[in-house]
């Protein structure tokens, strides 16, 4: 097939590019070329074209016909409707990477289906971007336009720590955090059910709903079926980290959800909208046109990678010192909040 990324680099996408190349795939790549976190794969195209810029698109890709068009950076109904005037005649299918956070928040039931669960979300203005990217796609599917919508939950790579209160930006800081052992936040107690897929288990999804015509007009999410807590982890990260299991508890400091939010906005949408609350995902629709989805990589095993990434290159462990401030001043807080309440009962 004749495949066409626009991005291809990035967290997820940097496993099924090399994929789509060792499959056979004819791919080209959309991207400025400046990724820090993956390189080109060897047999790839790279057209050196802002993707944002769909005047430059357009004349980087006159004349060319793709089997398969995957939208990794499109995040406002704008570049959605951008895509579908570029591509609409021009390729065989569209598909759209969304988010597993669009589903419902609060979840009215813990296990998430596509049939079965809606689209809402009023805490995270980044899922309400995507909801409305899909709601743009469903009119165009109805219109002709040949669109597949995939959901992908929290998924990681060798550069990114999946953790719920970390640093976007500089992943290496909750490491640093809890190698010095420093305070530790997480919210609640700790026991919510979260799903962590490694980028090379995600990958064989979506390469196989690729030319995939029972995928056409449909929407779905690709996930491990691995569940755990964020208490488990935390602690998956922290013993990765070569830091002893036991010793890291006693530097974990549960914060309730709201108490967090309230000391930072940014922080009340990604937790509220995306991970305080228990999901485990149900697979069943893409293992059903998608034989070859196997999610095989445990969260223990991932994360080693990451950690040695990591600590291959210098350059790549930057500290978020603004991210250590707050969550060193909430940390304060609430420890002297417990020292009080206990206090009290004296």
């Amino acid at each position: 097939m004749r495949i066409l990324f626009i991005g291809g680099t990035g967290i997820i996408s940097s496993a099924a590019s090399p994929l789509a190349v060792e499959r056979g795939h004819e791919l080209t790549l959309v991207n400025r070329g400046l990724s820090t976190k993956a390189a080109t794969p060897e047999g790839a195209e790279l057209l050196r074209v802002d993707a944002h810029d769909p005047a430059a698109l357009r004349l980087a890709l006159q004349g060319r016909e793709f089997d398969a068009v995957v939208q990794w950076v499109a995040y406002t109904p704008d570049q959605i409707a951008d895509d579908i005037e570029t591509f609409r005649g021009v390729t065989g299918q569209y598909v759209f990477i969304s988010s597993a956070s669009a589903y419902e928040k609060p979840p009215s039931r813990y296990i998430v289906r596509e049939d079965r669960t809606p689209l809402s979300n009023p805490f995270w203005e980044y899922s309400r971007h995507k909801i409305a990217c899909e709601d743009a796609l469903e009119s165009a599917v109805a219109d002709g336009f040949p669109a597949t919508i995939v959901r992908p939950s929290l998924t990681y790579g060798p550069s990114q720590i999946p953790v719920c209160l970390g640093s976007w930006y500089k992943p290496w800081t909750i490491v640093d955090r809890i190698r010095r052992g420093a305070p530790i936040l997480i919210p609640g107690d700790g026991t919510s059910l979260e799903v962590l897929t490694h980028h090379r288990d995600f990958a064989p999804g979506l390469l196989g709903l690729l030319g995939n015509p029972a995928a056409v007009g449909e929407a779905f999410h690709i996930t491990s079926d691995e569940v755990l807590t964020w208490n488990e982890i935390y602690a998956d990260v922290a013993v990765a980290a070569g830091v002893d299991r036991e010793a890291f508890a006693t530097q974990v400091i549960h914060v309730p959800t709201d108490a967090l939010g309230s000391a930072d906005e940014g922080w009340r949408g990604t937790l509220w909208g995306d991970k305080a609350h228990s999901i485990v995902y149900d697979n069943a629709k893409v293992r059903a046109i998608v034989p070859d989805f196997a999610p095989s990589i445990p969260f223990a095993d991932g994360i080693r990678e990451t950690i040695a990434w990591f600590e291959a290159d210098a350059s790549r462990r930057l500290i978020d010192d603004d991210f250590n401030t707050l969550s060193d001043r909430v940390a304060a807080i609430y420890a002297r909040a417990l020292k009080e309440a206990g206090e009290s009962r004296v």
